[in-house]
């Protein structure tokens, strides 16, 4: 076919097949994007047995960001990023679907207690340790990973940070009427661990005491304590300030809530009487120096 027949082809009549020549740029068109495709492609292939292909290093991708180091990719070829404490991963040491867990992680079946319990991330070290921050990470891996940000943190020692105790979570003020049920909350970290009681302004006895309707309970987690102090048929007489004190032997710290029970007919004092934010106060047993801040 010559040059002037190949132009002849090209021109498509109305009511007619199309000639030879565009099924011939179709399949041109077919082959190019082809071409395309495969220069775009990596040395990272879908998994699988015969479809990776030999290696090109200079095509795998710049990395950033990994917080959990890297591994090998499907291939074998380049690497990417591991996958962090808690993502879903792959068992055994070839990236298929989720990928491999990064450094220090084992992939290992979480305790989920469903038929089909999904493969995640685990740090091989389960120990607490103190970071040079002077926070309490719960492994090495939550270390490694604030690490990533924070390139000078270290370990400080094996264990948790001695401390005197936090109030991660301080009771919060409370309006009610009569008859109600409450309930104050206080959540306390500390090492060594806390004791951590409820007092009443104006009384000088520790909750409940000997009142069959106030109860306290509490119990502890790795590290923290979580107690609260129940109201049940909650009167006026209830109304006042509530503290949750938390002490070890390296110093004590308070937080207080209000709680308002209003009567029948009341509830147009509510607005006047709206829940302020908790106070919370450091003492600490080995400085004369006290510390006062309102938690907003």
């Amino acid at each position: 076919m010559t040059r002037a027949d190949l132009r002849l082809c090209c021109v498509s009549v109305p009511g007619q097949s199309p000639g030879p020549c565009r099924y011939r740029r179709v399949k041109m068109r077919t082959l190019v994007l082809l071409f395309l495709w495969l220069s775009l492609r990596t040395c990272r292939a879908p998994p699988g047995p015969g479809l990776c292909g030999p290696c090109q290093p200079d095509r795998c991708p710049l990395l950033r960001g990994c917080r959990a180091g890297l591994v090998p990719d499907s291939c074998g070829c380049c690497l990417e990023c591991g996958n962090l404490e808690g993502q879903a991963c792959d068992p055994g040491n070839r990236s298929v679907f989720y990928g491999l867990c990064g450094t220090g992680l084992r992939c290992q079946a979480g305790g989920g207690g469903e038929d089909e319990e999904e493969e995640e991330c685990v740090c091989e070290e389960q120990e607490p340790v103190c970071g040079s921050d002077g926070r309490t990470y719960m492994n090495m891996c939550q270390l490694r990973e604030a690490a990533f940000s924070t390139p000078e943190l270290h370990t400080a020692g094996r264990g948790p940070c001695r401390t005197v105790p936090v109030i991660k979570v301080p009771p919060h003020s409370q309006v009610n009427g009569t008859g109600s049920s409450l309930i104050f909350l206080c959540e306390v970290f500390a090492f060594p661990m806390a004791l951590v009681e409820w007092t009443k302004e104006g009384r000088d006895v520790v909750l409940p005491g000997d009142d069959p309707h106030i109860s306290s309970r509490g119990g502890p987690l790795k590290f923290e304590l979580s107690s609260w102090l129940q109201i049940e048929g909650a009167e006026r007489g209830d109304s006042g300030t509530y503290r949750c004190t938390a002490r070890n032997n390296l110093g004590t710290v308070w937080a207080s809530a209000v709680l308002g029970v209003l009567g029948a007919g009341e509830t147009g004092h509510l607005l006047s009487f709206m829940m302020s934010p908790p106070l919370y106060r450091h003492v600490s047993d080995f400085s004369s120096s006290l510390c006062m801040r309102t938690l907003l």
